[in-house]
């Protein structure tokens, strides 16, 4: 029997297991497909806007959210603590910044999106009053500099002069003969320092002095510092834009904690702090990806393990503890049918904030159903209707937990780090009081 079930691998759900596995516990992460990490920016949103603007989302959680919202059970110390937390395991490479400031950068689209942990290739992209150059690629559909830039120019510096921002055009050819290719092949293609150099000997006739030039977030896939070497090529300051997903910044990042989680189930010690006694901990841990959960059992208060669908027949995972990470309605972990019910998909868990209008028809207004999920209490265990815990032993984290609007807030990356932490940390003090509990009978 392992200490802990995780059912899901997106932000949450590799949270859960990273940190309880750094504290020296079995983990069996279970997930019926790759997690959600690579369809998002590849960066940490804590909180953007409630509605105005934030400029401090580290200190704006907790004076901005109401007791409904995931963020009532958590201080700005625990954010602070978070942010460094996952900024320090990603690497200086992938994630910048301490939390208590909200980067206002460049979309695909030219509009400015706040972001409290970005990747240092997005960096120079904030507004400074200097110029700005977009690099667009011929054959690459997904982004179009003309409209980014003359978004841009609408709006202002931080000291209220006008952006200004044009566009330029190269053919680079990643691939022979192809005439569209995908933000990915040029992604992989640019892990290439010949593509690189070729990529710098187009682009480098068009710049002016003292521009700023913006690509693309394609600059390489694997290596994470190729923006750097173009940047020291062009002698320009340069930033990536996120495009549409799969998004490659996503994909990094995805691909670094997902690594990150298996090598510590192989080898402890790749995992900072976790035990590096028998290599026990690591033979017990298991990542098994392709594994959807359909069932569970029961004892009294406990669940005591899930079913998983395998080929050939299901697999049963008996554990003492459950970190359910499964996402919101994006994920089918939340659904809702022709009647206007909605349902938690695996436990059928009680869910809060549901009314008879689900959707309404402001379509730039609050929407209900986006609140929708479960309620849980400060071990984030999910919460019946008269605030006691379903299960004793059930934890939930990230898009589950309803009482947010992430999209308008830009805060879903913040909730499922925390709720994720605070899972696994429950479970860990949870265990040291039964330990204590134990030695003295």
């Amino acid at each position: 029997m392992r200490d802990v079930v995780v059912i899901g691998a997106g932000l949450a759900g590799l949270t859960a297991a990273t940190r309880l596995m750094q504290q020296g516990k079995s983990v069996a992460l279970v997930s019926k497909g790759i997690g959600g990490i690579q369809l998002g920016q590849g960066t940490i949103d804590f909180l953007g806007y409630t509605p105005d603007l934030i400029h401090d989302p580290i200190e704006g959680i907790n004076q901005t959210v109401d007791d409904s919202h995931p963020y009532f059970h958590f201080s700005a110390d625990d954010a602070a603590s978070a942010a460094e937390w996952i900024r320090d395991l990603m690497g200086n490479d992938l994630l910048v910044g301490d939390g208590h400031k909200n980067y206002r950068l460049p979309t695909a689209l030219g509009s400015l999106r706040p972001t409290a942990l970005p990747q240092p290739s997005m960096v120079f992209g904030e507004p400074s009053g200097r110029k700005i150059v977009l690099v667009g690629f011929d054959r690459l559909k997904d982004f179009y500099p003309d409209l980014a830039a003359e978004n841009l120019r609408r709006q202002t510096n931080p000291d209220g002069t006008p952006i200004k921002a044009r566009a330029i055009h190269v053919d680079l050819e990643v691939r022979e003969g192809e005439v569209d290719s995908s933000a990915v092949q040029f992604a992989r293609a640019l892990d290439s320092p010949d593509v690189q150099e070729e990529l710098c000997r187009l682009v480098k006739p068009h710049l002016l002095d003292g521009e700023v030039v913006g690509f693309p977030a394609v600059l390489g896939l694997a290596d994470t510092n190729a923006w750097k070497r173009i940047s020291q090529r062009l002698d320009h300051d340069v930033f990536e834009v996120v495009i549409q997903p799969p998004s490659v910044p996503g994909m990094r990042l995805n691909e670094r904690f997902t690594r990150l989680v298996k090598s510590g189930m192989k080898d402890p010690g790749a995992i900072h702090s976790i035990p590096d006694e028998t290599g026990v901990l690591a033979s017990r841990s298991r990542f098994i990806l392709g594994g959807h959960v359909i069932g569970f059992d029961t004892d009294d208060d406990r669940v005591t393990s899930v079913t998983v669908a395998s080929a050939g027949h299901p697999t049963t995972i008996q554990a003492k503890e459950f970190v359910l990470a499964t996402g919101g309605f994006e994920a089918g972990s939340l659904a809702m049918d022709s009647h206007g019910t909605v349902s938690e998909t695996l436990f059928d868990l009680p869910l809060h904030g549901v009314t008879d209008e689900m959707i309404n028809g402001d379509y730039w207004g609050e929407q209900p159903l986006f609140r929708v999920g479960l309620k849980v209490d400060e071990q984030m265990r999910p919460l019946d209707t008269t605030g006691q815990a379903v299960y004793s032993n059930l934890r939930a984290a990230g898009g589950l937990i309803g009482g947010a609007n992430r999209w308008r807030e830009k805060s879903g990356d913040g909730i499922a780090l925390l709720t994720g932490l605070r899972a696994a940390d429950s479970i860990v003090s949870a265990g040291a009081i039964d330990s204590e509990e134990g030695s003295k009978k």
